[in-house]
């Protein structure tokens, strides 16, 4: 539920803000796409299965499952990548060449981290590497267990964790670490915290989104790749399946934090969200015109 509103409002907010997107911001439609997809075509089959003990469906739908996870994962992971090499690449360029990352630029950009996502989801359909049941028993996945016993799933699962979490894993921390540099010399060079530039203050509270949104991301996942690499080298009836539920269901939370994080860290998303006219009858504060008319570097509420 939490899932489904915050991205709603999120997607609902860049609609109507949409002349006023930052190319950059585009990656952060993209996000919340990828995570309001994930909780329509994943969660309410996951939910179902847990009521009733055991996983609603055949391998048909194991298989439905699997893929959707895997190609909205992949998607959310890519998406961060790319949301910290540009902000790494406007925080470190003049502001000339920042201004080239162009709508068209990441429109691009995010057409390729789709199709990147959908090559890896469909590689197990057409024999490469396998989709299977977790050892819960109510959900699926890759089948972790087929890193042993077949060379298929030892070469797909290897390069999958490669390609798809270790290299952009290390992206993610690289670029924020040049970021942090950046902007600690920049603070260093200003003796007086007074003098400090607006457009330099801005920066730092985006980046610091950019941040937590990938902390976020990464932490709720972290646990589920420690109990899937459990698997790959030990049998999964080694554990309780509480233990290997928990962090599924943690890395599934994932899709709940961003819009609490917009909502906490961007005053024009919360003036946004109060103006929403939801179904369920909450109220619609309308402002004046004169709040509407402020500058639109102010608009930004995403990194």
């Amino acid at each position: 539920v939490f899932t489904i509103l915050g991205n709603a409002a999120v997607l609902a907010t860049a609609v109507k803000r949409s002349s006023l997107l930052k190319s950059p911001e585009l990656l952060t439609v993209n996000l919340a796409v990828a995570d309001i997809g994930m909780a329509i075509s994943m969660y309410p089959l996951a939910i179902a299965s847990a009521w009733n003990h055991a996983w609603l469906g055949g391998d048909a739908a194991c298989i439905y499952y699997a893929l959707m996870g895997f190609l909205f994962g992949v998607c959310s992971m890519m998406t961060l990548c790319a949301m910290a090499v540009i902000r790494f690449l406007v925080t470190n360029s003049s502001k000339s060449n920042s201004n080239k990352i162009t709508k068209n630029t990441v429109r691009i950009l995010i057409a390729f981290i789709w199709l990147y996502s959908l090559l890896w989801a469909i590689l197990p359909l057409v024999g490469w590497g396998y989709y299977g049941p977790e050892p819960f028993g109510i959900s699926c996945t890759i089948a972790w267990s087929k890193f042993h016993s077949s060379s298929n799933g030892f070469s797909f699962i290897l390069s999958m964790f490669l390609l798809c979490t270790v290299l952009p894993a290390l992206t993610i921390v690289a670029c924020y670490l040049g970021i942090a540099w950046k902007v600690h010399k920049a603070y260093q060079e200003i003796q007086n915290i007074d003098r400090i530039p607006n457009a330099a203050k801005l920066e730092k509270k985006l980046t610091l989104m950019a941040v937590l949104i990938s902390v976020g991301f990464l932490s709720s996942w972290t646990p589920y790749a420690a109990a899937s690499f459990w698997s790959i080298f030990n049998s999964s009836d080694s554990l309780q399946p509480v233990v290997t539920l928990l962090p599924c269901l943690f890395a599934k939370s994932s899709t709940a934090y961003n819009p609490f994080i917009y909502y906490i860290f961007s005053k024009t998303f919360r003036r946004e969200i109060k103006q929403l006219q939801c179904c369920c009858g909450w109220r619609v504060h309308f402002f004046s015109t004169d709040n509407s008319a402020e500058n639109p570097g102010s608009m930004m509420w995403s990194g």
